[in-house]
C-alpha cells in the first residue's frame, strides 16, 4: 500500500506555504479540486457516456494521506454530500482543513434568499460548520451584485471566513467597484500555460486580490 508506505511522510508534506489575503485571513497555495470526485453532474460534458467514478471516500482518503487539506468544492458539482461523508469518515480536525466552495448560476438568479439557502445547505453537506471561502461561481448579469451583498451579511454572521468571486474579468470587478462593495479575496479563473490572462491578473493583482487557477 503505497499510502501505507508513505504515511509517516504526511506531516512533512503537510507544511504547504498559504498566501495572506487582504482580509487578515490565509489560504493554501495548493487545493484539491473536487470537480467530478463520486459523482459525475448530469450537465458535465460527456456525462451520458463517463465511465463511473471512484468512490468519493477513497479519493478524499487519498488526497488527505498525500497531503491536501484545501478542498475546492461547489454546488455545482453536485458532490457536496459525499464529500462532506467523506471528510467524517477521515476524521480530520475541522480547523486543519480549508474548504472553499461557489454558489451556481441558478441560485444565484433567483436572488439573495436562494444564496443563501444554498450557502446553509453546503455547509451541512459538507459537515464542515462554516466555509474558509464561498464564491460566486459566475457573474450573472444584472444579479450578481445582490448575491455578492448576501455573502457579505454570511461572512458578518461567521457562516462565511473570505469571500471569493469566479470566472471574473475586469468589467465584472469593475461593477462590484462601481457600488462601492468590498473586493474579493480572492478570484478563481483558468491559468494555464497556454491560458495566460496577462492584463487581467496584472488588473486583479494590482487591487490586492489573489488568483486561484483552475
Amino acid at each position: 500500500n503505497l499510502f501505507a508506505f508513505l504515511e509517516p511522510r504526511v506531516a512533512m508534506a503537510l507544511k504547504v506555504p498559504s498566501v495572506a489575503l487582504h482580509d487578515g485571513t490565509s489560504m493554501p497555495l495548493l487545493g484539491f479540486g473536487c470537480y467530478k470526485v463520486g459523482v459525475i453532474p448530469g450537465s458535465a460534458t460527456g456525462a451520458a457516456s463517463a465511465a463511473p467514478p471512484a468512490p468519493a471516500e477513497q479519493v478524499i482518503s487519498d488526497a488527505l494521506k498525500a497531503g491536501y487539506r484545501c478542498f475546492d468544492c461547489a454546488q455545482f458539482y453536485e458532490n457536496e454530500a459525499v464529500i462532506g461523508a467523506a471528510f467524517k469518515a477521515a476524521g480530520i480536525p475541522r480547523s486543519e482543513l480549508y474548504i472553499a466552495s461557489k454558489v451556481w448560476n441558478d441560485r444565484i438568479f433567483e436572488g439573495p434568499a436562494a444564496v443563501r439557502a444554498q450557502c446553509l445547505k453546503s455547509i451541512e453537506d459538507l459537515q464542515c460548520e462554516y466555509l474558509d471561502l464561498y464564491m460566486i461561481h459566475w457573474p450573472v448579469p444584472g444579479k450578481h451584485l445582490e448575491a455578492y451583498q448576501e455573502l457579505m451579511k454570511l461572512k458578518e454572521e461567521g457562516k462565511v471566513k473570505s469571500i471569493g468571486v469566479s470566472n471574473y474579468t475586469v468589467e465584472d470587478l469593475a461593477e462590484l467597484e462601481a457600488a462601492k462593495l468590498p473586493l474579493p479575496t480572492v478570484n478563481q479563473i483558468e491559468i494555464n500555460p497556454f491560458l495566460y490572462r496577462k492584463k487581467t491578473i496584472a488588473h486583479f493583482a494590482s487591487q490586492g486580490i489573489k488568483f486561484q487557477a483552475y
